[in-house]
Protein backbone atom coordinates (compact mmCIF):
# COMPACT_ATOMS: atom_id res chain seq x y z
CA UNK A 1 0.00 0.00 0.00
CA UNK A 2 1.26 3.19 -0.95
CA UNK A 3 1.46 5.36 2.42
CA UNK A 4 2.96 9.18 2.12
CA UNK A 5 4.71 11.13 5.33
CA UNK A 6 4.16 14.76 5.20
CA UNK A 7 6.95 17.18 7.31
CA UNK A 8 6.13 20.22 8.25
CA UNK A 9 9.83 22.08 7.70
CA UNK A 10 8.63 25.65 7.28
CA UNK A 11 8.43 27.05 10.73
CA UNK A 12 10.39 30.06 11.48
CA UNK A 13 11.67 28.52 14.96
CA UNK A 14 11.06 31.76 16.36
CA UNK A 15 11.47 30.55 20.03
CA UNK A 16 14.63 28.34 19.29
CA UNK A 17 16.47 31.00 17.42
CA UNK A 18 17.81 29.45 14.27
CA UNK A 19 16.90 26.68 11.62
CA UNK A 20 16.64 23.51 14.00
CA UNK A 21 15.44 21.35 11.56
CA UNK A 22 18.90 20.59 10.19
CA UNK A 23 20.41 20.53 13.27
CA UNK A 24 22.62 17.19 13.63
CA UNK A 25 22.07 15.14 16.96
CA UNK A 26 23.04 11.30 15.74
CA UNK A 27 26.75 10.49 15.88
CA UNK A 28 26.79 10.47 11.53
CA UNK A 29 25.41 13.85 11.48
CA UNK A 30 21.57 12.76 11.58
CA UNK A 31 18.95 15.25 12.21
CA UNK A 32 15.88 14.47 14.27
CA UNK A 33 13.75 14.31 11.06
CA UNK A 34 16.48 11.26 10.00
CA UNK A 35 15.25 9.16 12.35
CA UNK A 36 11.12 10.02 12.07
CA UNK A 37 11.84 9.05 8.10
CA UNK A 38 13.76 6.02 9.17
CA UNK A 39 11.22 5.26 11.47
CA UNK A 40 8.90 5.50 8.87
CA UNK A 41 10.41 3.66 5.96
CA UNK A 42 11.05 0.85 8.39
CA UNK A 43 7.03 0.97 8.88
CA UNK A 44 6.22 0.48 5.40
CA UNK A 45 5.90 4.50 4.35
CA UNK A 46 6.66 4.90 0.24
CA UNK A 47 6.86 8.78 -0.23
CA UNK A 48 8.04 11.40 2.11
CA UNK A 49 6.84 15.57 1.37
CA UNK A 50 8.84 18.05 3.06
CA UNK A 51 7.20 21.28 3.18
CA UNK A 52 9.84 23.80 3.30
CA UNK A 53 10.64 27.32 2.74
CA UNK A 54 11.34 27.97 -1.29
CA UNK A 55 14.49 29.91 -0.04
CA UNK A 56 16.01 27.34 2.33
CA UNK A 57 15.33 24.36 -0.63
CA UNK A 58 18.48 24.32 -2.46
CA UNK A 59 20.70 23.86 1.02
CA UNK A 60 17.74 21.74 2.27
CA UNK A 61 17.65 19.32 -0.63
CA UNK A 62 21.68 18.73 -0.67
CA UNK A 63 21.84 17.31 2.70
CA UNK A 64 18.75 15.04 2.49
CA UNK A 65 18.96 13.53 -1.32
CA UNK A 66 22.22 12.03 -1.01
CA UNK A 67 21.01 9.84 1.72
CA UNK A 68 17.18 9.11 1.35
CA UNK A 69 18.22 8.10 -2.68
CA UNK A 70 16.76 4.89 -3.44
CA UNK A 71 15.35 4.31 0.63
CA UNK A 72 12.17 6.31 -0.35
CA UNK A 73 10.34 8.26 -2.61
CA UNK A 74 10.62 12.31 -1.75
CA UNK A 75 9.01 15.48 -2.87
CA UNK A 76 9.17 19.30 -1.50
CA UNK A 77 6.51 21.61 -1.46
CA UNK A 78 6.76 25.30 -0.50
CA UNK A 79 4.64 27.21 1.61
CA UNK A 80 4.44 30.79 0.28
CA UNK A 81 1.75 33.38 1.84
CA UNK A 82 -0.05 34.09 -1.67
CA UNK A 83 -0.37 30.27 -2.42
CA UNK A 84 -4.29 29.51 -2.65
CA UNK A 85 -5.15 33.34 -1.22
CA UNK A 86 -7.34 33.88 -4.19
CA UNK A 87 -5.80 36.60 -5.04
CA UNK A 88 -6.58 38.28 -1.84
CA UNK A 89 -4.51 41.32 -0.43
CA UNK A 90 -2.26 40.11 1.96
CA UNK A 91 -0.79 43.00 4.91
CA UNK A 92 2.22 44.15 3.43
CA UNK A 93 3.94 43.81 7.28
CA UNK A 94 2.80 39.77 7.28
CA UNK A 95 5.59 37.65 7.68
CA UNK A 96 4.38 34.63 9.43
CA UNK A 97 3.31 31.89 7.72
CA UNK A 98 -0.39 31.27 7.71
CA UNK A 99 -0.50 27.79 9.73
CA UNK A 100 -0.02 23.91 9.76
CA UNK A 101 -3.28 23.91 7.66
CA UNK A 102 -2.34 25.76 5.00
CA UNK A 103 1.39 24.10 4.89
CA UNK A 104 -0.91 20.68 4.00
CA UNK A 105 -3.38 22.76 1.57
CA UNK A 106 0.08 23.62 -0.36
CA UNK A 107 0.25 19.69 -0.52
CA UNK A 108 -2.62 19.46 -2.78
CA UNK A 109 -0.30 18.02 -6.11
CA UNK A 110 2.04 15.77 -3.96
CA UNK A 111 -0.04 13.89 -1.74
CA UNK A 112 -2.11 11.36 -3.60
CA UNK A 113 -2.63 8.72 -1.10
CA UNK A 114 -3.22 8.01 2.69
CA UNK A 115 -0.74 10.12 4.76
CA UNK A 116 0.78 10.98 8.41
CA UNK A 117 1.84 14.86 8.71
CA UNK A 118 4.30 15.45 11.64
CA UNK A 119 6.24 18.09 13.09
CA UNK A 120 10.33 18.42 11.48
CA UNK A 121 12.10 19.07 15.08
CA UNK A 122 9.69 16.59 16.97
CA UNK A 123 10.74 12.60 17.43
CA UNK A 124 8.31 10.22 17.16
CA UNK A 125 9.41 7.15 18.31
CA UNK A 126 9.29 3.79 16.38
CA UNK A 127 5.80 2.99 18.05
CA UNK A 128 3.83 5.50 16.71
CA UNK A 129 5.07 5.42 13.08
CA UNK A 130 4.39 1.50 12.91
CA UNK A 131 1.13 2.43 14.70
CA UNK A 132 -0.07 4.86 12.11
CA UNK A 133 1.15 2.94 9.13
CA UNK A 134 -1.34 0.10 10.28
CA UNK A 135 -3.85 2.73 10.38
CA UNK A 136 -3.82 4.44 7.10
CA UNK A 137 -2.81 0.53 5.41
CA UNK A 138 -6.40 -0.53 7.74
CA UNK A 139 -8.71 1.46 8.38
CA UNK A 140 -7.87 5.34 7.00
CA UNK A 141 -10.65 6.56 5.07
CA UNK A 142 -12.95 9.47 3.77
CA UNK A 143 -15.13 9.39 6.66
CA UNK A 144 -12.25 8.00 9.27
CA UNK A 145 -9.00 9.67 10.04
CA UNK A 146 -6.94 9.74 13.47
CA UNK A 147 -4.41 10.98 15.84
CA UNK A 148 -1.22 9.61 17.49
CA UNK A 149 -2.01 9.95 21.20
CA UNK A 150 1.00 10.55 23.53
CA UNK A 151 1.06 9.98 27.28
CA UNK A 152 1.44 13.61 28.60
CA UNK A 153 3.98 12.35 30.79
CA UNK A 154 6.43 11.59 27.86
CA UNK A 155 6.08 15.17 26.35
CA UNK A 156 7.27 17.73 28.70
CA UNK A 157 10.16 19.96 28.63
CA UNK A 158 13.07 19.71 31.99
CA UNK A 159 13.64 23.70 30.81
CA UNK A 160 10.25 25.21 30.48
CA UNK A 161 6.46 24.99 29.75
CA UNK A 162 5.24 23.28 27.15
CA UNK A 163 1.88 23.83 25.08
CA UNK A 164 -0.13 20.74 24.33
CA UNK A 165 -3.38 19.90 22.63
CA UNK A 166 -5.58 18.10 25.52
CA UNK A 167 -7.51 15.29 23.19
CA UNK A 168 -11.29 14.79 24.30
CA UNK A 169 -12.67 11.67 23.73
CA UNK A 170 -15.73 9.48 23.82
CA UNK A 171 -15.58 5.89 24.98
CA UNK A 172 -15.36 5.00 21.52
CA UNK A 173 -11.90 6.17 21.88
CA UNK A 174 -12.45 8.74 18.72
CA UNK A 175 -11.35 12.51 19.43
CA UNK A 176 -14.51 14.67 20.40
CA UNK A 177 -11.91 17.88 20.09
CA UNK A 178 -8.65 19.50 21.15
CA UNK A 179 -8.29 21.70 24.18
CA UNK A 180 -5.14 24.08 23.76
CA UNK A 181 -3.33 24.31 27.57
CA UNK A 182 -0.51 26.97 26.30
CA UNK A 183 1.50 26.46 29.95
CA UNK A 184 2.07 23.05 30.97
CA UNK A 185 4.67 21.90 33.71
CA UNK A 186 5.72 20.12 36.19
CA UNK A 187 5.08 21.57 39.76
CA UNK A 188 6.92 19.06 42.84
CA UNK A 189 5.03 15.62 42.36
CA UNK A 190 2.23 17.09 39.86
CA UNK A 191 1.65 17.98 36.36
CA UNK A 192 -0.24 21.16 36.13
CA UNK A 193 -1.35 23.71 33.16
CA UNK A 194 -2.09 27.88 33.92
CA UNK A 195 -5.07 29.62 33.16
CA UNK A 196 -4.69 33.20 34.23
CA UNK A 197 -4.16 32.53 37.76
CA UNK A 198 -5.55 29.38 38.31
CA UNK A 199 -3.68 25.82 38.37
CA UNK A 200 -5.12 23.22 37.46
CA UNK A 201 -4.27 19.40 37.62
CA UNK A 202 -3.70 17.09 34.61
CA UNK A 203 -3.14 13.14 35.08
CA UNK A 204 0.20 11.79 33.51
CA UNK A 205 -1.73 9.45 31.25
CA UNK A 206 -3.69 12.19 29.44
CA UNK A 207 -3.89 11.87 25.91
CA UNK A 208 -2.27 14.59 23.85
CA UNK A 209 -1.70 15.44 20.25
CA UNK A 210 1.95 16.43 19.11
CA UNK A 211 0.59 17.06 15.78
CA UNK A 212 0.97 13.40 14.45
CA UNK A 213 -2.38 13.13 12.50
CA UNK A 214 -2.88 10.45 10.19
CA UNK A 215 -5.67 11.36 7.47
CA UNK A 216 -7.01 10.57 3.72
CA UNK A 217 -6.64 13.39 0.99
CA UNK A 218 -10.39 14.34 1.22
CA UNK A 219 -8.40 16.29 4.71
CA UNK A 220 -6.96 18.27 2.06
CA UNK A 221 -9.87 19.27 -0.38
CA UNK A 222 -11.39 19.80 3.02
CA UNK A 223 -8.52 22.80 3.92
CA UNK A 224 -9.28 24.22 0.44
CA UNK A 225 -12.61 24.47 0.81
CA UNK A 226 -12.15 26.52 4.45
CA UNK A 227 -9.00 28.34 3.66
CA UNK A 228 -10.52 31.27 1.72
CA UNK A 229 -13.20 31.58 4.79
CA UNK A 230 -10.42 31.85 7.13
CA UNK A 231 -8.74 34.46 4.98
CA UNK A 232 -12.09 36.64 4.99
CA UNK A 233 -12.31 36.73 8.59
CA UNK A 234 -8.52 37.07 9.87
CA UNK A 235 -6.33 38.08 6.68
CA UNK A 236 -5.79 41.37 8.33
CA UNK A 237 -4.50 39.82 12.01
CA UNK A 238 -0.95 39.21 11.69
CA UNK A 239 -0.69 36.44 13.79
CA UNK A 240 -3.77 34.35 12.95
CA UNK A 241 -2.91 30.70 12.13
CA UNK A 242 -5.16 27.91 10.37
CA UNK A 243 -4.14 24.89 12.09
CA UNK A 244 -4.62 21.50 11.48
CA UNK A 245 -6.30 20.38 15.42
CA UNK A 246 -9.08 23.56 13.57
CA UNK A 247 -9.82 21.48 10.58
CA UNK A 248 -9.77 18.45 12.35
CA UNK A 249 -12.35 19.72 14.67
CA UNK A 250 -14.06 21.47 12.26
CA UNK A 251 -14.17 17.31 10.13
CA UNK A 252 -16.01 16.04 13.53
CA UNK A 253 -18.16 18.99 14.92
CA UNK A 254 -19.52 19.44 11.04
CA UNK A 255 -20.29 15.75 10.63
CA UNK A 256 -17.94 14.80 8.28
CA UNK A 257 -16.54 11.75 10.05
CA UNK A 258 -14.42 10.10 13.39
CA UNK A 259 -11.10 11.24 13.92
CA UNK A 260 -9.70 7.62 16.19
CA UNK A 261 -7.33 8.01 18.66
CA UNK A 262 -4.70 5.68 17.81
CA UNK A 263 -2.40 5.36 21.63
CA UNK A 264 1.15 5.24 21.03
CA UNK A 265 3.54 4.50 24.74
CA UNK A 266 6.53 5.52 22.91
CA UNK A 267 8.43 8.43 24.79
CA UNK A 268 8.42 12.43 22.39
CA UNK A 269 11.01 14.85 22.49
CA UNK A 270 11.97 17.72 20.93
CA UNK A 271 13.78 21.12 20.86
CA UNK A 272 11.54 23.44 22.08
CA UNK A 273 13.90 25.38 23.35
CA UNK A 274 18.06 25.47 23.11
CA UNK A 275 18.47 23.81 26.68
CA UNK A 276 16.12 21.19 25.19
CA UNK A 277 19.42 19.86 22.83
CA UNK A 278 21.38 18.45 25.35
CA UNK A 279 18.37 15.98 26.61
CA UNK A 280 17.92 14.90 22.99
CA UNK A 281 21.07 14.47 22.26
CA UNK A 282 21.76 12.12 25.28
CA UNK A 283 18.07 10.46 24.61
CA UNK A 284 19.61 9.38 20.89
CA UNK A 285 23.14 8.32 22.40
CA UNK A 286 20.57 5.97 24.61
CA UNK A 287 18.78 4.78 22.17
CA UNK A 288 21.29 3.65 19.90
CA UNK A 289 23.41 1.92 22.60
CA UNK A 290 20.42 0.04 23.44
CA UNK A 291 20.33 -1.24 19.81
CA UNK A 292 17.38 0.69 18.55
CA UNK A 293 18.96 2.48 15.70
CA UNK A 294 22.35 2.11 14.05
CA UNK A 295 25.18 4.36 14.32
CA UNK A 296 25.03 5.58 10.95
CA UNK A 297 21.26 5.12 10.07
CA UNK A 298 22.16 5.74 6.33
CA UNK A 299 25.27 3.65 5.66
CA UNK A 300 23.80 0.62 3.84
Amino acid sequence: MQATLVILAAGMASRYGSMKQIQSFGPSGETIMDYSIYDAIKAGFTKVVFIIREDFAENFKAIFEPKLKGKIETAYVYQKLDSFTGGREIPADRVKPWGTAHAVLCCKDAVTAPFAVINADDFYGADAFKKAYEFLKDKCNDQTYAVIGYELANTLSEHGSVSRGVIAENDKQEMVGIDERLKIYRSDDKIVYEDGDVLTELAPSTNVSMNFFCFAPSYIAMCEEEFGKFLDANIKDLKSEFLIPRMADHFIKTGQGVIDIVPTSAKWFGVTYKEDAPIVQASIDKLIASGEYPSNLWEN
